[in-house]
This record gives structure tokens, C-alpha cells and sequence, in this order.
């Protein structure tokens, strides 16, 4: 049985969720979610279950350990406020509504009330397995309280008719309903496979069920940022704060042939 919490969620592209606890009541989040926390929280950092869960948990990309944040004032409640590490959105989930389970992209899962079950989801394929780059390990979150996952830019929302299928960049995949169907698929082509810019697989989702899409991975917004640094690196796009950022070291390193 999870914790009964209540939460605030602020902002709006820089999004953070406040976790109000009753006295005793606790929520987990991942190493580095948290902000802020008021008097009366205690921090309990373990495995989230033994040795074996937390290297299951290394598996999925995440951390070794898992953070509980306690409410240990005897009649007070208190706050706990976890940020999102990108811009997007935090998308809270009572998994009462979702038949107990909900299958989630590694890397969105922030933060849940005590006593929902944190386990890795791996995928019934070995096409799944082998091709689907950021989708192909999921997070499995079970139980009957409250989830919070985050999704980059963007959240859309599709409910997926019996049969119906819809066909996803493995990146922008946040979580769907567990009844829905997941494999992988090759574009097909070979001009498309080479020279699409979208990779040569794409997640396949098979209805009934409802699944969370997000607009921007933070994968993608990293691979942008790397290649532009390594353009700026090169001298192929020096703008005006580029240039002046050189003429301002010259003039502090004493080379002023410019």
C-alpha cells in the first residue's frame, strides 16, 4: 500500500513538483531530483530493495542508489521539492488509475510515493533489445499511489485504439499503459536508412492504451549542443559573442595583435 501524498507542481518549462508527506509518510525520487526540503525530512539513501535491485537499476543507466525522503515530525506535516533536470513537463500519474502498472522510458522516471515498485521492464523481443537504442530497457512502476515522470519539451498524449498503431522515435517514447504492445521496426529503405536523420528503427505501439510522447529527449538536445560546440570549436560559426569573447581573452592575456 504507497504512501497517500498530496503535491504542487510549478513553473512551466522548468518544471518542479512539491511532495507534501504526513507525519511518517515518505516519497523516493532519484539521486540529484532534489531542490529543497522543510524541516522534519530525513533523507534515507539505499538500493530500494538489496544489492541485486540496485544493480538492475545500473542496467537501466541509472543510479546505483535510491533516495526516501521521510516525514519524521510526530504532528506536523512537511514539504519535500524535487526540479526536473531539462525543460518539459512532469507528468503526475496515480497508478490507481493506470490498473497498478505503468512501462516508462529509463531516464523519465523523478520521483513516487512509498511503496510503489520501482523494477526494470525488459522487452519481450530480442528486436527490442538489440535495436531500440534509448527504449529498448523500461522502468516497470507498480503499485497503487502516486508517480511522477518527466518528459522533455513538449508532452502529447495518444489513446490508442484495439489494433491501432502508432510508430515513435525511440526517443521521444515516455511511458505507455501496460496493456499496450511494443516492438521495434526498421524504416525500410535504404536511402531513408541513411540518410533520414531519424535512424533506421522506430518503436512500434499497438493499442488499446494510452501513451505519453515527448517533443524534445534530452538525448537529441544534448547531440545538438555537441554539434554546435564542435562548429564553434572549428571557427565554421563564430558569431558576435564568439568574436568578442576572443578580442576580451587577448586583451586579458596580454595578445593584443588584433
Amino acid at each position: 500500500m504507497a504512501d497517500v501524498i498530496d503535491y504542487d507542481i510549478h513553473g512551466d518549462d522548468m518544471q518542479a513538483v512539491t511532495i507534501e508527506l504526513d507525519p511518517g509518510e515518505a516519497v523516493r525520487a532519484e539521486a540529484g531530483a532534489l531542490m529543497f526540503m522543510e524541516d522534519g525530512i530525513q533523507m534515507q539513501t539505499g538500493t530500494g530493495g538489496g544489492i541485486f535491485k540496485g544493480l538492475k537499476r545500473i542496467v537501466t543507466g541509472e543510479s546505483f542508489f535510491i533516495t526516501s525522503f521521510m516525514n519524521t515530525n510526530n504532528r506536523v506535516k512537511s514539504r519535500v521539492t524535487f526540479g526536473a533536470p531539462y525543460p518539459g513537463k512532469i507528468i503526475p500519474l496515480d497508478l490507481k488509475n493506470w490498473g497498478g502498472r505503468i512501462l516508462c522510458q529509463k531516464d523519465s522516471f523523478l520521483c513516487a510515493a512509498k511503496g510503489i515498485e520501482i523494477e526494470v521492464a525488459f522487452t519481450k523481443r530480442l528486436g527490442a533489445g538489440l535495436f531500440g537504442g534509448e527504449g529498448f530497457i523500461l522502468q516497470r512502476l507498480e503499485g497503487d499511489g502516486m508517480a511522477f515522470l518527466h518528459a522533455g519539451g513538449t508532452v502529447i498524449e495518444r489513446e490508442l485504439g484495439p489494433g491501432k498503431t502508432l510508430r515513435v522515435d525511440t526517443g521521444c517514447l515516455v511511458g505507455f499503459e501496460q496493456q499496450v504492445d511494443y516492438d521495434i521496426q526498421f524504416v525500410g529503405g535504404f536511402t531513408n536508412a541513411l540518410f533520414g536523420g531519424e535512424g533506421i528503427f522506430l518503436a512500434k505501439l499497438t493499442g488499446p492504451g494510452k501513451v505519453f510522447l515527448q517533443s524534445l529527449p534530452f538525448s537529441r538536445l544534448a547531440d545538438r549542443i555537441v554539434a554546435a560546440s564542435r562548429h564553434y570549436n572549428r571557427g565554421e560559426k563564430k558569431g558576435a559573442a564568439g568574436i568578442g569573447g576572443d578580442i576580451l581573452g587577448g586583451l586579458l592575456g596580454g595578445d593584443k595583435k588584433f
